[in-house]
């Protein structure tokens, strides 16, 4: 379980984050939603330790995460707006590599699978580098099951990728919530899920002067799945 409370953050003298808060249960799709410049991305660096807030709290299992950040990371995976991978390392270096950083090692069997559901089989070999900007970001999607966890926390994870490409991803994030496990992400795409979908809006007027990522306030309302 994860809860937001309360986030305030502050960049210089400006607030990008106000009295912020959200939930996350098991089986739960959460789409945070607004304009560009809004803080979409501030707030899922935030909730995945990659930024600080000044006042409120993020909570794992009714715990602060602080108690065990340790054990926090481990049930987490962040797939950011860029893919992430290294473009001299082949598609396996590349997958042997981030898995391993979490302790895991990869069988041949792992990887031809994970690599099979995302459209990618027979392609382990290549190099990162000589990929389409969709097929980099396939590898990138394949640590959906190369690194099992309960949440998922995705930055524009439609990005660059097919109309198929699109229904499958669809697909696995509920896919995911019908096992039990969580996802937060930021699109800009109108998602098409067979489970319920709830929006954590940021509504902030941006001007042309603000910097990417800025935001006041957000408030969660319920919608539900297509």
């Amino acid at each position: 379980m994860l809860d937001l409370h309360h986030l305030e953050v502050w960049r210089d003298d400006r607030c990008l984050f106000s009295g912020l808060s959200a939930s996350l249960r098991p089986g739960d799709v959460l789409q945070v939603c607004g304009p560009n410049g809004a803080g979409k991305t501030t707030l899922l660096h935030l909730v995945a330790g990659l930024g600080r807030a000044q006042h409120g709290h993020v909570h794992w299992l009714e715990h602060p995460r602080e108690h065990d950040p340790e054990d926090f990371q481990r049930n987490l995976l962040f797939i950011g707006h860029l893919p992430g991978i290294k473009a001299a390392l082949t598609v396996a270096e590349n997958l042997n590599f981030l898995a391993a950083c979490r302790g895991l090692m990869l069988t041949e069997a792992d990887l031809s699978a994970a690599l099979a559901r995302v459209g990618l089989d027979g392609y382990e070999d290549s190099p990162c580098g000589q990929l389409s900007a969709g097929q980099k970001r396939r590898v990138a999607l394949a640590r959906l099951f190369t690194e099992p966890v309960p949440l998922w926390i995705l930055d524009e994870p439609f990005t660059a990728i097919d109309q198929q490409g699109v229904a499958e991803l669809e697909g696995w994030i509920a896919d995911h919530a019908e096992r039990g496990g969580m996802a937060l992400l930021t699109t800009h795409h109108v998602l098409k899920l067979r489970c319920p979908l709830r929006q954590l809006v940021l509504t902030r007027p941006v001007t042309e002067d603000d910097e990417a990522e800025e935001a006041d306030w957000g408030h969660d309302e319920q919608e539900g799945g297509a």
